[in-house]
């Protein structure tokens, strides 16, 4: 999954992208390189980030989502607005990445039921608690999200689980996510996506800038695919695909 920031203030790219067309472009250099899914995002969800509303986020959205329509790409759409999701699904896009798993806005389940959408459930906290045991905390936070999606008509089949680093967590407790997050395909048997690409976990770890933590991400989620992550959400596609060939002919999986 390759990562499009239509933003001003993501934590890495915030500007970037920002432009409608360079924010296409870069979604094509992303295709070309290898990805997958393109994940378009136009309101930061970095610590301390800047809200915005509905229409803004939408109208964002809206030019870049168009061009990169039948791209063969498929689209994901970064939001946890009902509102936003539901103008995107409706213009290209095939999956919701809701970083409040279904529970911020009380219509996210029933927009995504409706249009038969693919769902990445991520787990958040408001609140950082050095006490946490993180694993009873996913278990209470993604049974609550598959209980919403259930009863929104929204198929098991079609849900991943985001084990949520960098969201109301500690530095220790994000490597944990990373270590620890099989724990979660063996529990729900589910995909889970793993989104730690320049996180502040990593400069944490190795004291680099985000725009220097290239090496450190394709680490992380190599340990995270070998722990069993089944998506990686990346800003650098292209360095992670020769990484992940590297990674798969050496464990006899390439050929």
């Amino acid at each position: 999954m390759g990562i499009v920031n239509v933003t001003q203030d993501s934590f890495s790219d915030g500007g970037r992208f920002f432009d409608p067309q360079a924010a296409i472009l870069h979604g094509q250099e992303l295709l070309r390189a290898g990805a997958r899914i393109i994940d378009v995002g136009a309101e930061s969800t970095r610590p301390g980030y800047q809200a915005v509303d509905a229409v803004q986020e939408w109208q964002r959205l809206a030019p870049v989502l168009e061009g990169l329509a039948n791209k063969d790409a498929l689209l994901s759409v970064d939001t946890m607005k009902a509102d936003v999701a539901h103008h995107a699904l409706q213009n290209g896009a095939a999956i919701v990445n809701d970083v409040w798993g279904l529970q911020r806005d009380p219509e996210m389940a029933k927009v995504v039921a409706e249009h038969n959408a693919l769902l990445v459930a991520m787990h958040n906290r408001a609140d950082v608690d050095e006490a946490l045991n993180l694993k009873a905390d996913w278990k209470r936070f993604f049974d609550k999200t598959l209980d919403i999606a259930q009863n929104a008509g929204i198929p098991l089949s079609r849900i991943a689980l985001d084990p949520g680093v960098g969201f109301g967590k500690t530095q220790t407790q994000n490597i944990q996510a990373v270590r620890e997050l099989g724990i979660l395909k063996e529990e729900y048997g589910l995909p889970v996506l793993l989104g730690l690409s320049r996180k502040s976990v990593l400069g944490w770890i190795t004291g680099q800038p985000a725009t220097a933590r290239l090496a450190a991400t394709i680490a992380a989620n190599i340990r995270g695919m070998n722990n069993g992550a089944a998506i990686l959400r990346v800003h650098d596609v292209q360095e992670h695909i020769d990484a992940l060939k590297v990674w798969a002919a050496m464990d006899g999986k390439y050929d």
